[in-house]
């Protein structure tokens, strides 16, 4: 099964209220034994090489504006995925992401449906703090969409 994008159905007001942005993308994993959290560190740990170099470049354009540029070999991590602290944990969900001060995001990979039609949903909620905010998110929209297809093709059938 190809990565769709498909209508979000996580509740925003409960993971992030007053987001400004949501979107949801689905793959099939089948009968395949996965929780949350593996496909999570599957996906954002182990993703495409080009994915990580738009990171540091992303971190390079965005650290004179002051802002997070998160560092993976920071000590006091605490529960972390990849970059993204880790905000609740279930075996069906895991909640993701930071609060800035330009925007604050949130992303959630649910596992959905019973095999042989199980599927991983990850979906994405931003909530824009100010002007900066709205344009960061502009700017990288393009981009973000091609980074979550091929993170979720790690987990297809």
């Amino acid at each position: 099964m190809p990565v769709q994008e498909i209508r979000p159905t996580v509740d925003r007001d409960a993971l992030l209220p007053g987001a400004d942005f949501v979107d949801a993308f689905a793959v099939g994993i089948g009968s395949r034994t996965l929780d949350a959290r593996s496909a999570a560190i599957r996906m954002i740990e182990h993703g495409p090489s080009w994915i990580g170099m738009l990171m540091r470049l992303r971190n390079l354009i965005m650290a004179p504006f002051g802002l997070k540029t998160p560092d993976p070999n920071r000590p006091d991590r605490g529960d972390t995925i990849g970059i993204f602290p880790v905000r609740s944990q279930t075996p069906e969900r895991i909640v993701a992401g930071f609060d800035d001060s330009h925007l604050d995001f949130r992303v959630v990979i649910d596992l959905d449906g019973e095999a042989p039609a199980r599927r991983v949903v990850a979906s994405t909620l931003v909530r824009t703090n100010n002007r900066l905010g709205r344009i960061y998110l502009a700017s990288i929209m393009p981009f973000h969409r091609m980074v979550v297809r091929a993170m979720l093709r790690q987990l297809a059938d």
